[in-house]
């Protein structure tokens, strides 16, 4: 084997690294980096952990995140009934619905067709790394995919 076959992954995950620097995008150069580092140490025994629950932490961590305005008062709990009744914040609820389920459709295509998850990260970072987007993008580009494929 050559050189470049053997650590075809190490050179992928440093593109990455560089394509997060090149777009300023912090989140995709410290998960490549992450990555790579867990790669590269007797850490990579915990991959297939990472693979199998790391979705689901990251989900977790969104959540919390978005969540987060309850508890710091920017988002008041009585504010949100008289919210509903706001066209805004009902088409809101309507797309909000519709992505919970592209992504639930997402999670059964990565699962099911895990060849696609390459060309999804892909897609994801370079519309990180040169967009301005947000790494939450595999999900609902599986989701499509699957609405696509109609999967």
């Amino acid at each position: 084997m050559s050189f470049l076959t053997t650590h075809a992954t190490s050179f992928l995950l440093l593109l990455f690294m560089a394509l997060g620097i090149i777009g300023h995008n912090t989140s995709v150069t410290m998960a490549a980096g992450i990555l790579l580092l867990v790669q590269q140490s007797p850490l990579s025994q915990y991959a297939p952990l990472l693979e199998r629950h790391g979705l689901q932490l990251g989900i977790l961590i969104l959540t919390v995140g978005v969540m987060a305005p309850l508890i710091t008062g920017k988002v008041k709990a009585d504010e949100i009934v008289f919210l509903l009744g706001n066209w805004k914040t009902l088409v809101a609820v309507a797309v909000g619905m519709f992505v919970a389920w592209l992504g639930g459709r997402g999670v059964g295509l990565m699962t099911a067709d895990p060849t696609v998850v390459t060309g999804l990260l892909i897609g994801t970072i370079l519309g990180v790394a040169f967009l301005r987007g947000v790494p939450v993008g595999p999900l609902i580009a599986a989701g499509m995919l699957a609405v696509i494929l109609r999967k």
